[in-house]
């Protein structure tokens, strides 16, 4: 049961982020000046090795993981109270 939530829960998740990832780069095509940024963090155990194209969207990233990180350690000690 625990682990079926968590399934729908991450379902629900990622949809999320595509649809607000998709939703905002229609709202950036739009403009006529506009400059692409980007970063990402790869998680290595408890290692975050975090890359961007500058550093506003390396710190964004940083911040997001960690975020993430705290989330779904929450969510591991709620499921397992269950």
């Amino acid at each position: 049961m625990a682990s079926l939530l968590m399934l729908i829960v991450s379902i629900v998740l990622i949809a999320i982020g595509v649809l607000l990832i998709f939703i905002d780069s229609l709202r950036e095509s739009r403009r006529e000046n506009h400059r692409v940024e980007a970063g990402g963090v790869l998680i290595i155990g408890p290692l975050p090795i975090v890359f961007g194209t500058s550093e506003r969207v390396a710190r964004i990233v940083l911040i997001l993981a960690i975020v993430l990180t705290v989330l779904a350690i929450t969510m591991y000690i709620l499921l397992v109270k269950l």
